[in-house]
């Protein structure tokens, strides 16, 4: 009993002192929101490169400019989705684009002059920009949006800000009310990938995240259609992306894809839903939604 009661005051503190940081990055501003995830985009890629060189040896020989590299070349999406955000007067999205080119054709020639080129490894690296660097900067893209809206109320809201949001709370609550409603009346198994997750406690996070981010929605002054729509996509793609980040654990032969978080894993344990629910919310607030 104990080291129960121990272990839930770790995980206690560490989810305490997690949601603090993730609340002052998300509610400062554009600025504090672009640090907290460029520091999560540079830890995603530390745990994605560590699990990949388990599951692909031959990726873990790969030279350091291939290594660091491809993580700033990610980083760059990051600052070309910046829309006209400045820095000193400078907006960070005009001066990313050759660099990214360059450090891109510097991995290329030091894997060949290395004579480590594999086009095997540059898949697990191009999938990496995709799965963590493509899906941070097109969160970054809705955060930094400066259209505004106004609502039923008669507040004007940057609307970026307030998706950014949404997300975010959509994957808190589902994941909540799925682990509570699979704990009350949880009976059958979701996944072979992920034993502990139940279709009740599955369907059950869904649904109570669309009801409760549609009366939040409606409450704002917004369309609570959106919300529920938004929270639904979150519901389905952050449960596909948990199953997903579960499955290259596996093949990693790892319980937690770090331990940066003592009680909660790494970094990819606490994003995984968000890297693969994020882009298809992109599509539906650009198509639907016109967010630009």
């Amino acid at each position: 009993m104990a080291l129960n009661i121990a272990t839930f005051k770790t995980r206690a503190a560490t989810a305490g002192v997690f949601v603090l940081v993730m609340l002052t990055g998300l509610l400062w501003n554009c600025g504090s929101f672009f640090i907290l995830f460029s520091i999560i985009h540079f830890g995603c890629w530390i745990e994605y490169q560590k699990m990949v060189c388990v599951i692909d040896k031959n990726y873990a020989a790969i030279n350091p400019f291939h290594k660091y590299g491809v993580m700033i070349a990610g980083w760059c999406i990051l600052l070309f989705f910046t829309h006209d955000y400045t820095i000193w007067d400078i907006p960070l999205h005009t001066i990313v684009l050759w660099p990214a080119i360059t450090i891109v054709i510097t991995i290329l020639i030091a894997d060949v002059f290395s004579k480590q080129f594999s086009i095997k490894n540059i898949g697990w690296s191009a999938f990496g920009l995709l799965y963590i660097s493509l899906s941070i900067g097109l969160l970054t893209f809705i955060r930094f949006s400066p259209q505004s809206w106004m609502t039923d109320k008669g507040n004007i809201i940057q609307i970026g800000f307030i998706i950014t949001l949404g997300i975010i709370f959509s994957i808190w609550i589902n994941d909540t009310m799925a682990y509570i409603v699979g704990s009350l009346i949880g009976k059958t198994p979701f996944s072979k990938i992920s034993p502990k997750k139940t279709w009740e406690g599955t369907i059950g996070g869904g649904i109570l995240c669309v009801l409760v981010i549609s009366l939040l929605t409606y409450w704002i002054g917004l369309r609570w259609r959106d919300g529920a729509i938004i929270a639904a996509i979150v519901a389905v793609f952050g449960t596909a992306g948990d199953l997903f980040e579960s499955k290259l654990k596996r093949m990693a032969n790892l319980k937690d894809s770090g331990s940066i978080m003592p009680g909660h894993g790494g970094f990819l344990d606490r994003f995984d839903s968000l890297l693969i629910a994020t882009p298809f919310v992109w599509l539906y607030v650009i198509l639907m939604m016109k967010l630009n």
